[in-house]
């Protein structure tokens, strides 16, 4: 393969790279997909991959000799990166702990061949003064090293606080260090060639200046995070800045010399920058920060940067140079693909830095989502020239080489004696890309204008304005307002900014229609409430959260007589209107219950039947907190809020030692959590409540035989409960006997809304439940009986999940031999007597064994009859030994 086509072939794969990363970049911003994929595919593919190529190319150039293995060594580190890479997203995305372990070790491999071949090579070349340039590229790949040691200690770790602060060393070593180690060496010396300038004088000197300088503010910065001290972490940036700014120095002279003048260079440029400014908000971010958790949260709004404006750029920038001049050989085709690959180049540069930019602003969400498509085009655009570029300078090449030594002479004299190329005018395209930005912007505004603190209400009826506003800021404290009650004079102007300090999700909405979008903790709105002339009411709309006590009241103040009185429908019925939450007035989907009603076709029940404990000792689950619309009986829905997309979620089974290990995944759109009965932890980290599109890992080891519940602990305790987000573990007490079946059953109520709304958080404060079901569905198991056979011994598991009512379990015409109840066995076969009922209370769990006599049906209940009548039955199908069926 000639060196043309091998260059051609390893950038290719650097493409692919960056159209995986433009993939992955659409599935997180509008799948909700976990922020880790937007991460890692454009850091760990595309920006690896590219490194590997280049800092391999440049130091063949620059010491004149090539690697000791050649281009096969090259494609083998290739071949491992990429499949190593694949493995660890795989792996993530199926939290297959083994699966990400060996891709990070593939990776790793493949750095350590890197390191040692360019070490080979420096050793066996002559002195040079760009040889410091390429054991930039060694020293990065040391750090890179350390980095996966970081991400292998994260993924091992069972503290979940250890957890995080391993991340932020990680984040810190992998871009700061093996990305931005090997850009800055590799831009020491791409930079002026792409501004076609020599060296500035002090070039050399930076460059050795620089790089103990970066080495220790990398060590400084990645100790921070272990040893708990973010400014330690923040000094570490310091240092690392020190010697950035020093090589940016430098390229400031050259580019005084040679202005930037194509799609390359100022990407480039671009790029640094977005090194810079990031380096600078992480660190003011960790000064800044309380907690290392808070620290994680504020940090997910530098990733952006990170990985868009320095990472992409400094990808798309060197391909736009290094396309033309490497691969494709001919001065006329490079020139062709150069001209290909600068087209429309001040859009692209200022379209994609302006988004970037306003992207990290507070903007409402829609306008984000603009802003993010605007940018993934950019990248689209850049992809779609690159191949366009290769295509058209290929086919030009081709016909120079068929036309033969004179044809080409012809052209090259045809080309010398054309006038020079005027310089491509950029006014137009600057202008173009202020103006997509702008039609982001206030597109994303005009279809969300409340979201924007842009509200349509106009002063109430018979309501002078007397031209004064009020402003007022209003926080959160736990699961209420910090202000109670809103004061304002008759006629003014009511300005609310809500911020938002609490650890959940919370919007403010007032009664007259004025709301706040839903922020995330830490995210903040300003509101118009509009002229104020009656008293109003604000709450939170997030379920359950006013009956919690988010709420406030509004009060004029100086009204004229007649004035100040609550609007019609009072604030006390209007609160529960907005929102869409137990609307008043909307139909209860109770009236809605007929008991002789059959399910759908099609409708399949709840897999009741029990598998055996799985082989091993450590269980990794993925939970997905998800949010959907599911019938509950028979022409009844909720809004179901679920564990794996089904309430209750999964059982999960093991014996005691057993390790479970599981991720949490928020695909919801308010704040949730998961609390395991299972294990002995403290609660406060791995119990936390995440926001929508955050994950957590739970880490517990069984130590204790049962029946447990898992459930999600976010407050309202209740209505996550009774909204479905609950289920069971079982340890199964040593010696367990095999019997013919097993079933588990849970027990749950449901608080009906309207149809298809979430449950009544009115009613679960009242304990009036509309259903009580087995397993999430009422008479789920009269319509699809559970099956036995006479003769034969079956094992019921039974835990009541409440949130409110206790469960009495009964089979009518069996007797239970055998009762394990909260972790001991009450009951044995031995024993002389028997038991009739299973006795819970809410959050309590154990079984019952019994041996049916003879076939027939044998209903099941809970023996509170009021709640078997709401739902809570079945029925046993038992069958003759050895018939079908």
């Amino acid at each position: 393969m000639s060196r043309r086509n091998w260059y051609l072939l390893t950038n290719s794969l650097v493409l692919l790279w960056v159209a995986l990363a433009i993939v992955a970049t659409i599935i997180h911003r509008f799948v909700a997909q976990p922020l880790w994929l937007m991460v890692h595919v454009p850091l760990l593919g595309a920006a690896t991959a590219a490194i590997l190529v280049w800092s391999q190319h440049f130091a063949d150039t620059v010491l004149r000799r090539t690697g000791p293995s050649g281009r096969i060594g090259l494609g083998i580190r290739l071949a491992l990166h990429t499949v190593g890479v694949s493995l660890v997203i795989a792996g993530m995305l199926g939290s297959g702990l083994l699966l990400t372990l060996a891709g990070a070790l593939l990776v790793g491999c493949a750095i350590v061949a890197h390191a040692v071949i360019l070490m080979l090579q420096i050793r066996g070349a002559l002195p040079t003064r760009f040889a410091p340039m390429v054991w930039y590229a060694v020293a990065a790949s040391i750090v890179f090293l350390a980095g996966i040691a970081a991400a292998i200690a994260m993924v091992l770790a069972v503290d979940p606080a250890l957890v995080e602060r391993l991340a932020m060393s990680h984040l810190v070593l992998g871009v700061f260090g093996w990305i931005g180690l090997t850009a800055l060496g590799i831009l020491s010396l791409l930079w002026p060639t792409v501004l076609r300038t020599q060296l500035s004088a002090g070039a050399g000197a930076s460059v050795r200046f620089a790089l103990p300088v970066l080495l220790v503010g990398l060590a400084v910065a990645a100790a921070g995070p272990l040893l708990g001290i973010p400014a330690v972490l923040a000094l570490g940036l310091v240092l690392w800045l020190v010697g950035a700014v020093r090589l940016a120095v430098e390229a400031w002279r050259e580019a005084r010399t040679a202005p930037p003048r194509s799609f390359a260079a100022w990407s480039l440029a671009a790029a640094f920058v977005w090194a810079l400014l990031s380096a600078v908000a992480l660190g003011a971010t960790a000064l800044l920060a309380e907690d290392w958790g808070s620290l994680k949260d504020d940090t997910l709004l530098v990733l952006g940067p990170l990985g868009a404006g320095f990472v992409m750029q400094l990808v798309m920038g060197a391909l736009s140079h290094l396309v033309p001049v490497v691969i494709i050989g001919s001065p006329s085709s490079s020139a062709a693909a150069a001209a290909v690959l600068d087209r429309g180049a001040a859009f692209r540069v200022f379209a994609f830095n302006g988004a970037i930019a306003l992207y990290v602003l507070p903007m409402p969400s829609i306008v984000r989502v603009l802003l993010a498509a605007l940018a993934a085009g950019v990248v689209t655009a850049f992809v779609v020239l690159a191949i366009r570029a290769i295509v058209a300078s290929r086919r030009m090449l081709r016909e120079e080489l068929a036309a033969g030594a004179a044809g080409r002479a012809e052209r090259i004299a045809a080309r010398r004696a054309e006038p020079p190329r005027a310089t491509p005018r950029r006014a137009g395209g600057v202008t173009a890309a202020f103006t997509v930005l702008a039609l982001c912007v206030a597109g994303g505004v005009a279809a969300d204008p409340v979201a924007a603190g842009i509200s349509a209400v106009s002063p109430g009826e018979g309501v002078a304005a007397s031209g004064q506003v009020t402003r007022v800021t209003v926080q959160v404290t736990g699961m209420r307002f910090d202000t109670d009650v809103i004061e304002v004079p008759y006629g003014n102007r009511l300005e609310v900014t809500f911020e938002n300090t609490g650890t959940d999700v919370h919007d403010l909405t007032f009664e007259n229609g004025a709301r706040t979008q839903r922020l995330a903790p830490g995210e903040s709105e300003t509101i118009d409430v509009g002229v104020i002339g009656a008293d109003m009411a604000g709450w939170c709309t997030v379920a359950g959260h006013r009956q919690m006590g988010m709420e406030l009241s509004v009060v004029v103040t100086g009204a004229p007589d007649g004035g100040g009185e609550a609007s019609t429908g009072g604030a006390g019925t209007a609160g529960k209107h907005a929102g869409g939450h137990e609307a008043a007035g909307a139909g209860d989907a109770a009236a809605d219950i007929d008991w002789h009603r059959e399910p759908a076709a099609g409708f399949t029940a709840w897999p009741a039947l029990l598998a055996p404990a799985p082989e091993g000792t450590v269980h990794a689950i993925t939970l997905r907190a998800e949010e959907s619309v599911e019938e509950v009986a028979p022409g009844i829905t909720q809004a179901r809020w679920t564990f794996g997309g089904s309430a209750p979620g999964p059982t999960l089974r093991g014996k005691i030692g057993d390790v479970f290990e599981i991720t949490l995944i928020n695909d919801g759109t308010i704040g949730h959590s998961i609390d395991f009965h299972a294990g002995a932890l403290a609660p406060d980290e791995p119990m936390r409540t995440i926001a929508p599109g955050e994950s957590l890992v739970y880490r517990f080891t069984a130590t204790r035989a049962g029946i447990w519940m898992y459930h999600c602990s976010t407050m309202p305790m209740s209505m996550h409960i009774a909204n479905g987000m609950f289920g069971a573990v079982i340890i199964d007490p040593p010696g367990l006997a095999p019997v013919a079946a097993e079933y588990v059953l849970v027990q749950g109520e449901l608080y009906l809304g309207a149809q298809g709304d979430v449950a009544n958080a009115e009613k679960i404060a009242e304990e009036r439940p509309d259903l009580v079901a087995f397993n999430g569905y009422a008479d789920q198991y009269l319509h699809q009986p559970l099956t036995a056979t006479a003769g034969e011994r079956v094992r019921v598991w039974v835990l009541d999940a409440g949130p409110n009512r206790p469960s009495s379990f009964h089979v009518i015409g069996g007797q239970f031999d055998t009762v394990y109840l909260e972790g001991a066995y009450r009951l044995l076969p031995d024993d002389p007597g028997g038991s009739q009922a299973l006795g819970l209370q809410p959050a309590q769990g154990g079984f019952v064994e019994l041996v049916f006599p003879e076939a027939g049906n044998y209903p099941f209940v809970t023996h509170r009859m009021s709640d078997a009548e709401k739902g809570a039955r079945g029925v046993f199908r038992v069958g003759d030994p050895g018939a079908a069926g």
